[in-house]
């Protein structure tokens, strides 16, 4: 980890610590755009030859079978089943708070409006499957699309010939029983235009490399595409550590997101010299015992510490950044978290460590980032849902509105908006 000094920096060298490292997403443009257009074109046949290409596909059915979903949890040991049922009730617990509430106004005598909430019919979950076996994206994706109440709901995820039983249990649990065997920038494709043996859907969740976030962008500006949850980047974390932090929670915290990849970035901020030094030996001594210590060091060349002379500068540079994951480990968490505005999740104290949420504390570990914390929420419920708005106008109602809605609609010259009022109103004349 590179580290600084806050008041050394230059003002334009403290706007550049809040940017990340740059993704080249013109050449991923470039790529994706052919993958998405022959998916297009030739359907299932192209999704096969590029996942022969990519993924190493050797497998004959891209579908997942009924029997492999029911029979996964046959596979697994005692404690993985157990770990994945427990996930998945914190996950339930916090998650079925979410329901939006319809709600209705008589805004004046004669009208009256309301606002309902309906879940999205088709949903499209991505599901990692590179380096690392994600079972717990596919909780965090499918049980608020369960509680929401989705008609269909489709999971990917890439392999070369079977999906890991954790992941499939994890559908099971979720109700997810359409799961097909593929994924990368051609599963994107899939979902958001479908083909002759697969409908289309709606909205597209989940995280992705480069290529899987160019997809889905792509397929969200296309009117024959979809909806997508958020654009986002490579997985971060930003830690605020005071003197009262514990070194090796601190270290730990940092590789353990480190470890994702080698394009992740984590951050330290900090009003203690003192703890930045004992937390780079801290790294130093942990690292060496990581089974991905290659990703982890890596990640580790595109990460930063700053020293700050007060907590209150650290949590300005902090909204700046707008970090995916923030950890605020310090001796007055709970004030310094009244001063957040930019972040997609805050874990507060000691013993909260990132982890926790990724898992099993019950909040959603899929998270806006790349800076887009500043505009986006986490995944949720809300996000599987859309409102809509409903109004009844009495004959009355009608009246003492015509006025104000005839005024504006001839200012803005549309003559046949003002009709469509007067016409009500002469009749009733």
């Amino acid at each position: 980890m590179k580290n600084y000094i806050y008041s050394e920096l230059t003002q334009k060298e403290k706007v550049s610590l809040t940017q990340r490292p740059s993704i080249n997403f013109e050449k991923s443009f470039d790529i994706v755009r052919n993958i998405i257009d022959e998916v297009k074109q030739n359907g299932f046949d192209a999704v096969k030859k590029f996942s022969e290409k990519y993924d190493k596909f050797s497998g004959s059915d891209f579908k997942v079978s009924q029997d492999e979903i029911n029979n996964s949890e046959y596979e697994l040991d005692e404690e993985l089943k157990s770990a994945i049922d427990n996930a998945y009730s914190n996950i339930y617990e916090f998650h079925k708070n979410q329901i939006p509430c319809s709600y209705s106004s008589e805004v004046i005598e004669g009208i009256n409006c309301r606002r309902e909430f309906r879940p999205i019919e088709n949903v499209g979950l991505y599901i990692p499957g590179g380096t690392a076996v994600l079972p717990s994206t596919m909780l965090m994706l499918g049980i608020p699309a369960k509680i929401a109440g989705c008609r269909r709901v489709v999971a990917i995820s890439p392999t070369k010939e079977n999906i890991h039983p954790a992941i499939l249990y994890s559908a099971k649990i979720c109700n997810v029983s359409e799961f097909y065997k593929v994924g990368g920038a051609h599963g994107i494709a899939l979902l958001a235009y479908g083909a002759k043996e697969i409908k289309k859907v709606d909205k597209i969740f989940g995280p992705g490399n480069q290529y899987v976030t160019a997809a889905k962008m792509l397929a969200s500006i296309d009117s024959k595409g979809c909806a997508i949850d958020m654009p986002a980047g490579p997985s971060e974390v930003l830690i605020i550590a005071d003197s009262f932090a514990n070194p090796a929670y601190v270290a730990a915290d940092l590789l353990s997101q480190a470890e994702h990849g080698i394009d992740s970035q984590v951050v330290l901020l900090s009003n203690s010299g003192l703890l930045i030094q004992q937390v780079n030996l801290e790294i130093k001594n942990q690292l060496n015992n990581l089974p991905r210590k290659e990703y982890a060091e890596k990640a580790l060349n595109n990460s930063f510490s700053v020293k700050f002379e007060t907590l209150d500068e650290a949590m300005n540079f902090r909204n700046e950044y707008a970090p995916e994951h923030l950890i605020i480990n310090c001796e007055n968490s709970e004030i310094l978290s009244n001063k957040v505005v930019n972040a997609g999740s805050v874990f507060l104290g000691q013993y909260s460590p990132e982890s926790a949420g990724d898992y099993a504390s019950g909040t959603n570990h899929s998270l806006p980032t790349y800076g887009f914390a500043k505009a986006y929420s986490g995944v949720s419920v809300e996000s599987f849902m859309k409102s809509i708005t409903f109004q009844n106008l009495s004959k009355d109602g009608l009246k003492n509105i015509s006025k104000t809605v005839i005024k504006l609609a001839e200012t803005e010259k549309l003559e046949a908006h003002a009709n469509a009022v007067k016409i009500r109103i002469k009749d009733e004349s």
